[in-house]
């Protein structure tokens, strides 16, 4: 519940223009300072939660596990996290590219999803929950690789998960 409400405050921090990525390059020690705020530390938390559950908890533990043991007592830089799901997915999904969307630009998005009879659509677009005239930025360019995870009535989430990557603006 403590976590929630984190994530709750993350995210109105978030959908603020002034925010910013949870990772970017720095030129000073001053930004570096910056960075390590609640927003990347509870962005980047919900972000891993996000893709645990769209990977599965099996499959997520042994990209955390080849990564550990990639970069035993060395660096590391978080396309390393990346490349480690990368291997373990055997290429069936590009986690590096769907990861780069959320971590390098700042905000998030709001999905709508529309039903009309069988026919379900879904797009997406920034959500800004207060604009700010001074730091206002085009949002045309903002693009999210979106796991979107369902039920049917014929199944529920402890027996089968139907997943869906929206990586575009809006998806069927």
């Amino acid at each position: 519940e403590d976590f929630l409400n984190l994530i709750f405050k993350a995210m109105m921090k978030d959908s603020l223009n002034s925010s910013h990525p949870v990772s970017s390059a720095v030129q000073s020690s001053e930004q570096i300072e910056e960075m390590f705020d609640a927003l990347s530390y509870i962005k980047g938390a919900s972000l891993l939660l996000m893709l645990k559950h769209y990977l599965t908890q099996d499959v997520f533990r042994a990209g955390i596990a080849v990564y550990l043991h990639n970069h035993n007592y060395g660096t590391a830089q978080s396309d390393d996290l990346w490349d480690s799901m990368n291997e373990i997915t055997n290429g069936t999904l590009d986690v590096k590219k769907m990861m780069k969307t959320w971590i390098l630009q700042k905000g998030f998005p709001l999905v709508t999803v529309v039903r009309k009879g069988k026919n379900i659509s879904v797009q997406q677009e920034k959500l800004l929950y207060r604009m700010e005239p001074e730091n206002w930025t085009s949002e045309a360019s903002h693009l999210w690789h979106i796991p979107l995870t369902y039920i049917t009535s014929r199944c529920n989430f402890t027996h089968c998960t139907n997943a869906f990557l929206l990586d575009q603006k809006s998806g069927m």
